[in-house]
């Protein structure tokens, strides 16, 4: 068992966990009743369970993590989460000041509430969680990485990513993508993609010499009884972000017809929920969930950005878990009739 300080730690690291409502958690921490029942405590909803991690950068252990205090939105994103921060996002989400939420999600106040709560993140933490959650809600429940979580670590560049494969593996990850991953080389990608012990989806990437697939772009589950499809998006400007020579024969891109026909195949062959694993960005998958009609939930990546609540797009649902991490996002659904 984690004794209470650890508890403390933990609690902002869980902060879109809860599902008590923002201000919860800090009512309990005020009181000193913050328990592990109550840090997982979350009104099960439905068949399916989708928990998703991401852009970990390799960090295992647990760190000291400000979020940004500006975040830019061009053009029509301008003002609309996740282009909050500070107050206006404290406002926005009707979060109190001062609490473990604030102290998650925003940089107000950060060394202050630092001191106070301590570090976030840990993939021994997050395995508690997951572990806990898994306990409670049986074969409904599927985990899933958004990818940029096998670099950004010593540990992770002395091994090439291994170290973090193993920890991801071992966590029970079910489907991971990519973007950093592919500054290991070709040759290392799918190594590592084996090394995981799960589909690593990434159904925008192309071979140069004849437009075929280099990974799998779809993978099915059944969870809770429901037919599920997971389409992968690895960072589709990897070539420009990325040095172009460790990949030469390997082409990217958003890909937006692709993941259409990806869409209409998985409901063609009985997808009951279809799932976009990608690593495109906020405003990209935005804008994607406007145009590609199908997608029932992007669990998106790459920005880096942490909410608290779903953007909803049309019929799409967007989830944004944050970084380095510290967050795990539950998503509970009820899923009838393909709806």
């Amino acid at each position: 068992m984690l004794n209470r300080r650890d508890f403390l730690q933990v609690a902002a690291a869980a902060a879109t966990l809860m599902g008590t409502g923002a201000g919860g958690l800090a009512r309990a921490a005020a009181a000193g009743a913050i328990t592990q029942d109550g840090l997982l405590r979350f009104p099960a909803l439905g068949n399916v369970t989708l928990l998703h991690v991401t852009d970990i950068h390799g960090q295992l252990n647990p760190l000291y993590f400000r979020e940004p205090a500006v975040n830019l939105g061009v053009g029509e994103a301008a003002g609309l989460p996740p282009h909050l921060t500070g107050r206006d996002f404290l406002e926005k989400f009707e979060i109190k000041a001062g609490s473990p939420e604030a102290y998650a999600l925003t940089s107000e106040d950060f060394v202050q509430l630092a001191r106070h709560y301590g570090k976030v993140g840990g993939l021994d933490r997050l395995a508690t969680l997951v572990k806990a959650i898994r306990a409670e809600r049986g074969d409904k429940v599927l985990l899933l990485d958004g990818g940029d979580s096998l670099q950004g670590s010593w540990g992770a560049l002395q091994t090439r990513g291994g170290d973090m494969a193993r920890a991801l593996k071992a966590l029970g990850v079910e489907a991971s993508t990519g973007h950093w991953e592919f500054t290991y080389g070709a040759d290392r990608v799918p190594e590592l993609a084996e090394e995981l012990g799960c589909p690593f989806l990434c159904g925008n990437v192309r071979d140069t010499e004849w437009e075929e697939d280099v990974f799998e772009g779809t993978a099915s589950f059944e969870r809770g009884g429901v037919k599920i499809a997971v389409i992968g998006q690895a960072f589709p400007y990897t070539p420009v972000a990325n040095p172009r020579w460790m990949i030469p024969e390997w082409s990217f891109g958003i890909r937006e017809e692709l993941v259409r026909e990806r869409v209409e195949k998985a409901r063609a062959a009985g997808a009951e929920l279809v799932v976009l694993l990608s690593h495109n960005g906020f405003d990209v998958d935005r804008k994607l969930a406007s145009r590609v009609e199908g997608i029932d939930v992007i669990l998106t990546a790459h920005t880096h950005d942490a909410l608290p609540v779903a953007v909803r797009e049309g019929k799409t649902l967007l989830i944004a878990s944050g970084s380095h991490g510290k967050y795990l996002s539950r998503l509970d659904l009820d899923v009838r009739a393909a709806r």
